[in-house]
């Protein structure tokens, strides 16, 4: 198989993976226990995919997916994740765009929370350690995070093609995603900060989040009401001006430990 049919053979497979992930968990709404029990499933289902086809298809071993510590990594990034989005909400509600309307629903946040492990895992397969560590192979790290973010960002115009606003504050989300990627050389970090973040954003704060089913409410019940630059507008918070500097904070962060630990290459290594 030639250099590059390698690669583009990989990114469809998983390009298939990860819509089919969606759908089915998106169909599986209304059971918290079904729910967790399918996203945990459904994650483990691509990690499992992922080793498998880096060992047939580029006949090497997944050195993203170390067994060394990876439950604390996960924990922390989701953690953190969870931290930026609620330090968002809380920048918002300073500045009057956010209030509680009550109370949601319990099994609604486990339900979310069971979608976003296998959303988050099959998206950070696909973008990080797909996408980008094949463009990082072939031309360096600062074109593959570029390449990676954008269209990490793109994917969301998807769901509203006229959210161009959104889909700029998800590049910057990428950019944190493939940052954490380069900074640990590994799947882990980003997966948690992927899955902390979009469980906070619908499974503790109430607001729907892009390309997932919105009909499942979460433990709270956000309203947000305000500038589209202060809430996000119709996109909704993700889009919010403090979202992206949360994102971009968190960036900075991420690129002085990876320049520390001399994780950038700026060459070809295939």
């Amino acid at each position: 198989m030639k250099a590059l049919g390698r690669p583009l053979l990989l990114l469809l497979i998983f390009i298939a993976v990860d819509a089919l992930v969606v759908t089915v968990l998106n169909a599986l709404s209304g059971s918290a226990i079904r729910l967790l029990a399918a996203g945990f499933a459904a994650a483990a289902a691509t990690l499992w995919l992922y080793a498998l086809t880096t060992r047939r298809i580029e006949r090497k071993e997944p050195a993203d997916l170390p067994r060394a510590g990876r439950l604390r990594t996960l924990a922390r990034g989701t953690l953190a994740g969870i931290g930026l989005f609620t330090a968002t909400v809380l920048a918002i509600a300073i500045f009057g765009g956010f209030g509680i309307d009550g109370w949601g629903s319990f099994s609604g946040m486990l339900s979310i929370f069971g979608l976003m492990v296998g959303v988050a895992t099959v998206e950070e397969v696909l973008f990080r350690g797909i996408l980008f560590r094949q463009i990082e192979e072939r031309a360096g790290t600062w074109p593959a995070l570029a390449v990676s973010a954008t269209l990490f960002g793109l994917l969301h115009l998807i769901n509203d093609p006229a959210a161009i606003g959104g889909a700029l504050a998800i590049v910057a989300a990428g950019l944190m995603a493939g940052l954490a990627y380069v900074a640990t050389r590994a799947l882990w970090l980003p997966i948690g900060l992927h899955l902390g973040w979009n469980f906070a954003e619908g499974g503790i704060f109430g607001v729907p989040v892009s390309g997932a089913d919105s009909s499942t409410l979460g433990l709270l019940r956000g309203v947000f009401d305000g500038p589209a630059v202060l809430t996000g507008g119709d996109f909704g918070p993700e889009a919010s001006i403090f979202a992206v500097l949360a994102s971009l904070l968190a960036s900075a962060y991420l690129l002085r430990l990876a320049r520390r630990r001399s994780a950038f290459r700026t060459r070809a290594t295939v």
